[in-house]
């Protein structure tokens, strides 16, 4: 396979511009002894012991590592975002072209419903999801297993590799986005193949209506603080190089659009843009500002209320034509 990279790919095929439709209508058991059992009671007792604040829920496991909730509500726009990468991918759940995976892995699963859907369509995969939150469903296939762990600390998967690895919408979460790509080049088969999915957080609007809305300053705000706390928010334009740096080879790198709402006149971007709005007013506005806001820069919650109202507003104004760039990178660990 011929390495192409995001910038020649970009620069030779780029996306369309997106045409606006015109409508003026409106704007496990402790059978292994005592010691083992009373470890495990409280290791569990960490990882549920979740933290309450401004009326949400969110991990306990590292606390603070991870800035968005997990609680229902949250749980519920993720399940809304896996169905919007559905559609923009058309029905696929990755784009390596992976043969027979034998052991798979999703990191950050979330609710887990990838690991899940992936292990529905590959019965012969045993599939781990791991996430710093357990709560993930019980009502899983038999060749699925969920983990507590922390993907940002040191791995211990090289003994026992995997076919394909898969990580998707990390941004916002990760601060060092190499060394998590490098603990996957180590922990892949050779010959086996690693695929993230993630954004560019920053939002464009190929026409300027974006310009002095709420949507632009709930983002301007949010990507600043996060920004500041260390995170990356833009991991979708610097994927390529980092596969690159970690060793990976046959790497292809394919940027998307998603829109923001139905204003697109592509069905297939309408269609997207629908999902993509859909997840944000499942409370997603409040989700991604509400802790990173009044835990790094002194909002209070009623601010941040307010910040996300506007923006979502906004977001259903049609005349603003909102949108951000999503890619998918993958690569290949050398067979030698």
């Amino acid at each position: 396979m011929t390495e192409t990279s995001a910038q020649e790919q970009t620069a030779s095929n780029p996306p369309a511009p997106v045409n606006v439709e015109v409508d003026n209508s409106y704007e496990n058991d402790s059978s292994y002894g005592d010691e083992l059992s009373s470890y495990s009671t409280s290791l569990t007792s960490s990882v549920l012991d979740y933290r309450h604040e401004n009326g949400r829920r969110y991990h306990k496991y590292r606390d603070g590592s991870y800035l968005l909730p997990n609680d229902e509500s949250e749980n519920d726009r993720l399940d809304i975002f896996h169905e919007l990468c559905l559609t923009l991918l058309h029905q696929k759940l990755y784009l390596a072209p992976i043969k027979k995976p034998q052991r798979v892995i999703d990191l950050a699963t979330g609710t887990g419903i990838w690991a899940i859907d992936f292990a529905d369509r590959h019965p012969e995969a045993e599939v781990i999801g791991c996430d710093l939150s357990p709560t993930q469903s019980t009502l899983v296939p038999p060749n699925v297993k969920f983990l507590v762990d922390d993907i940002t600390s040191d791995w211990a998967y090289e003994s026992n590799p995997f076919d394909f690895i898969h990580a998707r919408y990390l941004a916002c979460s990760i601060k060092d986005y190499g060394k998590l790509i490098k603990e996957c080049y180590r922990s892949v088969k050779p010959g086996g193949w690693v695929e993230f999915q993630d954004w560019d957080v920053y939002p464009q609007s190929e026409d300027g209506s974006i310009n002095g809305t709420g949507l632009e300053r709930y983002y301007k705000e949010i990507n600043s603080a996060f920004e500041d706390a260390g995170y990356e928010v833009r991991p979708g334009v610097k994927l390529e190089q980092w596969f690159r740096d970690a060793g990976f080879v046959n790497i292809r790198a394919e940027k998307f659009v998603i829109p923001y709402g139905v204003w697109p006149k592509d069905e297939h971007l309408k269609k997207v843009g629908a999902w993509n709005q859909a997840q944000a007013e499942a409370n997603g506005f409040e989700a991604g500002a509400l802790a990173v806001l009044t835990r790094f820069k002194n909002w209070t919650k009623d601010e941040v209320t307010i910040l996300a109202s506007q923006a979502r507003a906004d977001g259903r104004n049609r005349k603003i034509h909102m949108l951000h760039h999503f890619y998918v990178v993958y690569g290949q660990r050398p067979e030698n």
